[in-house]
Formats: C-alpha cells, structure tokens, sequence
C-alpha cells in the first residue's frame, strides 16, 4: 500500500472521530449517536474491499465486528456507571477497558471453540 493511500484513510477516519466529539460537546445525545453509528467499520469495510474484493473475507470481518461490539458493550455501562459514581475518567476508563479486555478473551475463547471469526 502507498503512503499516500494510508494518509488518505487515517485523515477520512480522523473526521469522523472529530465530528463526533465535536458534535458531543454541542448536544451529548447526538454525539452519543453518531460514535455509535457504524462508520468506522463501514470505512473499514471500504478499505478491506478496495484492497481485496473478496465477499467471504468481508463477511467475515463484518461478523468479527459484530462480536467484537457484542463482547465491548459491557464496558460502556461500567465506564459510565463508574462517572456516575464520582469516579474520576482515568479510572473509570481503566474499569472499561479491563471490562472489554475480559469480554474480548471471553469471545476469543468462544471464537476457537465455535470457529467464529474472531
């Protein structure tokens, strides 16, 4: 892959993660919405197939996404159950990433047992 290319992908993703904090910092709700929309692994997706249009390797990484959101979700209520608590973020963002790093070994695991794509 050419610099350029790879230049091009992290300043398209960069603005989609700078719009939805900018938008957070007007109105929470649909800052919230907009990080929970699917772009980044639609974008992600674009690029897979761009570089190697085979359906079965994107399907397959749609799938591993999907899994992957299943298995993080957790973490976002305990990050936000722990601010709610007067936890401070570095904490709170400690809390949640212990908490996706304990899902994603659970789904690893299930993964290898079950031949997911993960």
């Amino acid at each position: 892959m050419m610099w350029g290319q790879l230049a091009i992908k992290a300043a398209l993703s960069g603005v989609v993660i700078a719009a939805a904090s900018e938008l957070a910092r007007r109105n929470v709700g649909w800052g919230g919405f907009v990080a929970s929309l699917p772009l980044t692994t639609l974008l992600a997706l674009a690029w897979l197939w761009r570089d190697a249009p085979d359906p079965a390797r994107a399907a397959d990484f749609m799938t591993g996404t999907a899994l992957y959101v299943i298995a993080a979700l957790p973490s976002f209520l305990v990050i936000a159950l722990a601010l709610r608590r007067g936890t401070g973020l570095p904490l709170a963002l400690a809390a949640g990433s212990a908490t996706a790093i304990g899902g994603y070994l659970v789904l690893m695991w299930l993964g290898r047992r079950f031949g997911l794509p993960v």
